[in-house]
């Protein structure tokens, strides 16, 4: 059993972790508490930056030769690896810690579990799963990397209160109000890379930047006061390349376009000027792998995707890949739809507004199901007003114990 003081010490740990929540990227958020004997708080820290010190290593910092005979309270075990700092279980261990309580076991294959037993092996006291749901919340994208090669997609919705997204002449500014978009901009703050379709880009022109953060930034988002703000990888499903190379999403360079052309047409084809000109703006260009005519029955039905589409699970994969954790989406209801149907979206972030459209542009593109029992569930997360807005945070059945 864990004590009252263990379950404080712990939380307070946890709340230094929220404070990395916009800036660890494509690392865990990890927060760290040293404790003397007696009860007394001797240092702390948290994760900031990928690069940077963890969060070990600050609160180790911070209590200098007390932290002898200590007990740290840390959200994420303490890694085992070199990696481009050095493991934290070894400065455990030279700090002469004596106690070491952790929310939860590392899920990347290169700790899983040893560095827990680095300090059980030199005679520190472990144990490990306080307040483990909470941490393992806070690290939702991490874990699903780690363990599913897939980041936590995170689809963002607007709509009204009968759940449609815009008029049918595509005006959507705005459904919300001001609070809700801001608070939709710490969302996006959060996410490693925010992800939407060659549609929303015509109808609205996005920058799909991070900008109006909400003034009095909560739990919920984290506390980043002084920091500047990180701006998430923006990815574009374009098939046909149809994007207009003075777009907002193009013109501010360092965009991630996913399509389903041939090379050669890239290289020689009637699209390749316009290929060249995008990519002098900065934009890198990625397809999905083609299947081989060697490829095996297993491999070919692996790939969702219909001739002339982008596979979405591939562009998920190399998205994690390149270690993005959590995917934010924003886009219109024919890739909602896509990503719905193929079972891609691990939860809905829906902002309701207290208004009517009618019959305008709905939340996605579905086919109804066969009869009430084949309807694709989810489960109620969290209800939140935000201004005069409901923020609604639904997760699929089959996601809600990831």
């Amino acid at each position: 059993m864990f004590s009252a003081a263990d379950q404080q010490w712990m939380e307070r740990a946890l709340a230094l972790a929220r404070r990395g929540l916009r800036s660890t990227t494509p690392n865990p958020r990890v927060g760290c508490v040293l404790v003397s004997a007696t009860g007394t708080l001797l240092g702390e820290g948290w994760h900031q930056r990928a690069g940077e010190a963890h969060a070990e290593a600050h609160a180790l910092r911070a209590a200098g030769e007390q932290a002898r005979g200590s007990t740290a309270y840390v959200t994420l075990e303490p890694c085992a690896h070199f990696g481009r700092t050095p493991p934290c279980s070894n400065a455990l261990i030279e700090a002469g810690v004596a106690r070491v309580l952790v929310a939860m076991e590392d899920p990347n294959p290169l700790v899983a579990g040893r560095g827990l037993d680095r300090l059980r092996e030199a005679g520190i006291e472990v144990r490990c799963g306080l307040l483990a749901d909470e941490a393992r919340e806070l690290n939702l994208g991490f874990v699903s990397r780690m363990t599913r090669g897939l980041p936590w997609v995170r689809l963002k919705v607007a709509a009204s209160l009968d759940g449609r997204t815009a008029l049918l002449d595509g005006r959507s500014q705005w459904i919300t109000g001001a609070a809700a978009r801001a608070d939709g901009h710490a969302w996006r703050a959060r996410a490693c890379a925010i992800l939407t379709g060659i549609g929303t880009v015509r109808d609205d022109d996005p920058q799909l930047t991070v900008r109006d953060l909400p003034k009095n930034d909560g739990p919920q988002t984290g506390s980043q006061i002084g920091q500047p703000i990180r701006q998430p990888l923006r990815v574009l499903i374009d098939s046909r390349l149809e994007v207009d190379p003075g777009a907002k999403l193009v013109r501010a360079g360092g965009l991630l376009l996913g399509h389903a052309l041939d090379e050669d047409w890239l290289v020689t084809g009637p699209l390749a000027d316009k290929a060249r000109l995008l990519q002098d703006h900065g934009v890198e260009l990625w397809s999905s792998p083609k299947l081989s005519s060697s490829s095996s029955s297993a491999s070919a039905s692996a790939s969702l995707a219909p001739p002339g589409k982008v596979d979405l699970g591939a562009l998920l994969a190399e998205l994690a890949r390149r270690g993005v954790n959590e995917l934010h989406v924003e886009a219109g209801a024919g890739l909602n739809g896509s990503l719905v149907r193929e079972a891609r979206v691990d939860e809905l972030l829906v902002y309701l507004a207290p208004a009517l459209l009618g019959d305008s542009r709905p939340m996605f593109n579905l086919e109804p199901p066969e009869t009430l029992e084949s309807a694709k569930r989810l489960v109620f997360h969290e209800m939140v007003k935000v201004g005069d807005d409901l923020r609604i945070l639904a997760r699929f059945k089959q996601n809600e114990a990831n």
